[in-house]
Formats: C-alpha cells, sequence, structure tokens
C-alpha cells in the first residue's frame, strides 16, 4: 500500500469542505453543455483549483533582503541555473520596483523579485539598490553573469505590473534595457469585452478588486489589502508619509510587507488574463514591447494624465471586441444564476491616476 501506516505519523482527517466543493464541480460540469460560456466560466474555476492548492498568506512568504555583493552573485547563479535547459514552461520572475520618483529623474530604491520556485513556496527578494547601486545589476555569479544580463536576456520572461517607469529608471540610472518583458496591466486591459471598458488603464489594487474577487484557494486578498495599506499610511502624503521611506535603513516592516504585496498577486492575475488568450496574445506583447522601448527614448514622460490611456488603436479594438464577444449565457437552470458575471460592468475610472504629486501609476 502506498499510504502511510498508523503509529507515528498522524494521519489528518478528510478535508469534507474540499471534498463537497469538488462535487458540487463535478455536478455542474455534468449539468452544463460542453462548449458553453458557462462551461468556461466552471473550467477556468478547477484551474485555479490545480494551480493554487492552498491560500497565500503574505505572512507565510519567505523574504530575503539582499544587499551585499555576495548575496547577489549567490541569486545570480541561482537565477542561471533555474533557467537552464530545459528551460521552464512559465515565467519564473514576478517584479516590482519602488524608489523616490521613481522615473529616470528619481532614484531606484528596492527591486522586489518573486522567484516561482515551482513549489507551493515562493521566494521574494528584495534587492536594496539604494544601499547596493550598481553593484546591484554589475556584481557576476561563477559564470559571469549578471542581474543586468539576466534583465536584458529575451528568453527569460520577466512579469511586471507598468514596466514603463520601472524600465524607464533601469534604463536611465544603471542602463538596463530590459528585455522578455510580460505586463500583467496590459493583459487585464484586453480581456474587457468592449473597446467603451478599455478606455482607462487600472492600476493594481483597482484589477484586483475587479478581478479576484473569487480565490478560495489561492491569493488572500484580505491580508493583501491589510499590508498595502500599512505600507501606504508610511509613503503618501495625504498620512503624512515620505516616499523617502523607501531609502530608510534597515527596511521597515511595512515596507518590506508593501513591496512583497506589490509581486505576489501576479501569478494569479496572470493565470487568469492569460489563458485563452491565443487570439490576442500578440497584440499584447506588442504593445509591451512598445512601452519598453518608449520608456528608454530621450523624450519619454513619466507623468501625465495621458499615461491612464490605454494603447489600443481602432483597428486593435474591433480585434478585441471580436475576439472577446461572449453570448448571453443560457438559463440552464431556470432562472439568472450567473447573470452579475456576464455584465461587463467594470466601474473603469481613473481616479487612482490622477493623484496630485505625481509618484508613477498606483500600486
Amino acid at each position: 500500500s502506498l499510504l502511510p501506516e498508523k503509529g507515528n505519523i498522524k494521519i489528518p482527517p478528510p478535508d469534507y469542505t474540499k471534498l463537497l466543493r469538488t462535487q458540487l464541480v463535478l455536478n455542474l460540469i455534468h449539468a452544463i453543455p460542453e462548449g458553453s460560456p458557462a462551461s468556461a466560466k466552471i473550467h477556468s474555476l478547477i484551474i485555479f483549483n490545480c494551480h493554487y492548492p492552498d491560500r497565500l498568506n503574505m505572512r507565510d512568504i519567505k523574504v530575503d533582503v539582499i544587499n551585499t555583493a555576495e548575496q547577489i552573485s549567490d541569486l545570480v547563479d541561482w537565477l542561471v541555473f533555474r533557467h537552464a535547459p530545459p528551460v521552464p514552461h512559465s515565467p519564473t520572475m514576478y517584479i516590482d520596483l519602488e524608489g523616490v520618483n521613481l522615473c529616470r529623474e528619481g532614484s531606484i530604491s528596492i527591486l522586489t523579485l518573486m522567484i516561482d520556485t515551482g513549489t507551493p513556496t515562493n521566494r521574494v527578494c528584495l534587492i536594496d539598490v539604494h544601499s547596493l547601486d550598481a553593484k546591484a545589476f554589475n556584481t557576476a555569479g561563477v559564470q559571469s553573469k549578471t542581474i543586468k544580463d539576466i534583465l536584458q536576456d529575451d528568453n527569460i520572461p520577466k512579469v511586471f505590473f507598468d514596466v514603463r517607469n520601472d524600465s524607464d529608471a533601469l534604463f536611465a540610472q544603471f542602463g538596463v534595457a530590459l528585455q522578455g518583458v510580460e505586463d500583467v496591466q496590459l493583459m487585464e486591459s484586453a480581456t474587457r469585452k468592449t473597446t467603451g471598458a478599455r478606455k482607462f488603464l487600472n492600476g493594481l489594487s483597482k484589477c484586483i478588486e475587479q478581478n479576484m474577487l473569487f480565490s478560495p484557494h489561492g491569493f488572500d486578498r484580505a491580508s493583501w489589502t491589510a499590508a498595502k495599506k500599512k505600507g501606504e499610511r508610511l509613503f503618501k502624503a495625504e498620512y503624512g508619509g515620505s516616499y523617502e521611506v523607501f531609502n530608510q535603513r534597515p527596511i521597515p516592516e511595512e515596507i518590506i510587507s508593501y513591496c512583497v504585496g506589490d509581486v505576489v498577486c501576479l501569478p494569479e492575475l496572470r493565470v487568469r488574463f492569460w489563458k485563452g488568450a491565443y487570439s490576442w496574445q500578440h497584440l499584447v506583447d506588442e504593445e509591451t514591447k512598445k512601452r519598453v522601448a518608449a520608456s528608454q527614448k530621450p523624450g519619454y514622460q513619466p507623468h501625465g494624465r495621458d499615461r491612464a490611456m490605454a494603447p489600443w488603436s481602432e483597428n486593435q479594438n474591433k480585434d478585441l471586441d471580436t475576439w472577446n464577444y461572449v453570448s448571453p449565457p443560457c438559463d440552464y437552470f431556470g432562472e439568472d444564476w450567473m447573470d452579475e458575471d456576464w455584465h461587463d460592468d467594470f466601474d473603469n475610472d481613473y481616479e487612482d491616476w490622477t493623484r496630485a504629486d505625481w509618484q508613477g501609476p498606483p500600486s
């Protein structure tokens, strides 16, 4: 038998809640015709059950602060090893930057890197750019590779949420020309059903609010929100804070949690938006490359309300309207049981993007 024998081994009791939920899902699968919109909706729930077997709580995440050249060298060696053939099928690097006026005109304080290890325990590294300066990007590992080399490797995917000012700061201050970028903000925009719904881009908070209402086995939204609010009180002017807090050393625990929050949600968001995106994936890839290229040009403007506008052209919007069209759901159960889920009710305002004393797009 492959089952553990009783004795010193503690065998946990069955999780009847999970068993019941699984049975309910199976019942729905058998009740709904194959290929219908409702069937696709249920299929997406199964995907999340497979990808996220345990609830992700902010307090359970392993965090390393990288503030020495030796640690950078070790991290580089690990990343090179992780991306050696056979190359992982999905991205392993999820990145966000924090700083004071984060762009070419300001400074980078922290580079947050979440590494998908292929196990339930993901690793988050906070690279202390404020302390290390250029050594953060130019310190080599045993194979003479650097963080800069990895960031510029088009064959190693890196996932960002709104890469523009991050790319601008990296290129202007450290000569890092990002390659292999995936931008979750553009993925989310492309999933919306109509041209009108895609008019404005969403910040990360609104993206989570509108797209992660249901995550029973994955992302812990309450934990994430609490960590973000605590961090914001330290740097937002309305709370008497200052962005200089990102340069405070040692890094305050609230800022560590805030930084972790900017990357820990990206894997699940990416899965949600990228599934079934075969028809428009090339549009997102194209616009992401345009974002990176534009951020490296002399005339790039890191601030302004026009940055809240989605980049899609008229023809791109027509294509997205066609690809995202969903027929109204049939009433399989004698009631409008999925009515709310199928209305395109995005609030899609851009209040997050019109703050005074611009410090970059909202997180």
